[in-house]
């Protein structure tokens, strides 16, 4: 049975973490994947200085393939720590939980005949802590950087991953500060300060908040858990990608639909299929990985219909989904790359398509998506209309929150 109390995270889920002392983590190194140097995992790491890269988790994967198996991992308890090996976190006390992972994958009958797509489902996200999908990466920045002796956390933050890590904070017992636009939902301005967090609102987008967060950082020693400015974010929202295979019985779907902004989820599930290629587990074929964007916000879609390797920074960013205002992406060339190996594409959606697709959505399956996990049906359904996905696709959207995050 797993526990959920957060009062002391460490000690409360220790009837989940004690079945997990033996599930032992293959981490092994850090490495930029740009230049291929590695880092020290043993010491708290940022990004690559040098190329100004995202650096990445790696992992004994041969070894783990020898003694793990599928049919294991579906026996253990639900939770996105029964992926302990295939995770950076060192021993298990640290792995606390608020109860993240193993969200559904519903199929939509409805939805997708209303257009003539036979087989489509949805990867809702909304069931995690804080409702949305940024429990997955924040979870495993603050329980490996406390494993590694942090105190103090910071982030800039759309909103969402503020409430986020100010939960996991609390969980860990740990302080934290969020710096968020003051255009921010109301409701994750106030889910911050309800869950003890100094809620700093900023005038501007998340690149102004993350310039005066990072200048607080520097100032006072604080750790920063920004999109990619650290490694483990994308290995929490790379279960997304382990989850999604099992769902599947270890065959990939034909195309998965994803809303971009920072693009974490993206390309920590390109790598979690990479990875369990290398376990064995799944062969070569992989999805079609769709970026959706908002079109007053869509620097990957530019990059990826102009052939770029990098993304230049969008001005007057603009878009009701919050989540997908955006200007920069720090991992921009990862994930064009996941786009373009995947023979994928980008996709930017208006906000009255999105608003629409909100009430189809939810009109059609009963799930209330936030405006984001909206963006990719109205993704999906452009690219239905011009025939890139076919009737008989096998099509995965991801609702990556719930909708009354922004009422």
């Amino acid at each position: 049975m797993r526990l959920l109390s957060t009062c002391n995270a460490f000690t409360s889920s220790l009837s989940y973490t004690s079945t997990m002392e033996t599930y032992t983590s293959h981490f092994t190194r850090l490495v930029c994947p740009e230049c291929g140097n590695p880092f020290d995992a043993t010491v708290l790491q940022t990004f690559c200085h040098d190329c100004m890269s995202p650096i990445l988790a790696e992992y004994d994967l041969e070894r783990l393939g020898e003694k793990l198996t599928p049919a294991e991992l579906r026996s253990r308890p639900k939770g996105l720590w029964r992926w302990s090996e295939l995770l950076p976190v060192q021993q298990a006390q640290y792995r606390l939980t608020l109860g993240e992972g193993d969200t559904p994958l519903l199929a939509a009958p409805h939805l997708g005949a209303s257009i003539g797509l036979k087989n489509l489902y949805i990867k809702d996200e909304s069931s995690n802590p804080t409702a949305t999908f940024k429990a997955r990466g924040l979870v495993m920045a603050v329980a490996r950087a406390v494993e590694l002796g942090v105190e103090e956390f910071v982030i800039p933050t759309a909103g969402n991953a503020g409430g986020a890590l100010a939960a996991y904070a609390a969980a860990a017992g740990k302080a934290s500060h969020v710096y968020m636009p003051q255009d921010a939902p109301n409701i994750n301005q106030v889910e911050v300060r309800a869950l003890g967090a100094d809620l700093q609102l900023v005038e501007g987008l998340i690149t102004d908040a993350g310039r005066l967060a990072g200048q607080a950082r520097d100032e006072h020693g604080w750790f920063d858990v920004s999109t990619f400015k650290e490694p483990y974010r994308a290995e929490g929202k790379k279960t997304m990608g382990l989850e999604l295979a099992e769902d599947f019985d270890y065959e990939l779907p034909d195309v998965v639909v994803y809303p971009t902004g920072g693009g974490t989820g993206l390309v920590g599930m390109w790598k979690a299929f990479d990875e369990l290629e290398k376990l064995g587990w799944i062969g070569s074929q992989r999805p079609r990985m769709v970026s959706v964007q908002a079109a007053g916000c869509a620097p990957i879609v530019r990059a990826f219909e102009t052939g770029a390797e990098r993304a230049e920074p969008w001005e007057d960013a603009h878009t009701h989904a919050s989540g997908l205002r955006v200007p920069v992406a720090f991992a921009d060339r990862l994930i064009l790359r996941a786009l373009r190996e995947s023979q994928g594409t980008a996709v930017a959606v208006r906000d009255e398509d999105i608003r629409a697709a909100e009430a189809e959505m939810a009109q059609k399956t009963g799930i209330f998506a936030a405006p984001e996990g909206a963006a990719t049906w109205a993704a999906a359904k452009h690219l239905f209309g011009g025939g890139w996905i076919d009737p008989d696709a096998r099509v995965v959207l991801f609702n990556t929150g719930s909708g009354l995050k922004y009422i």
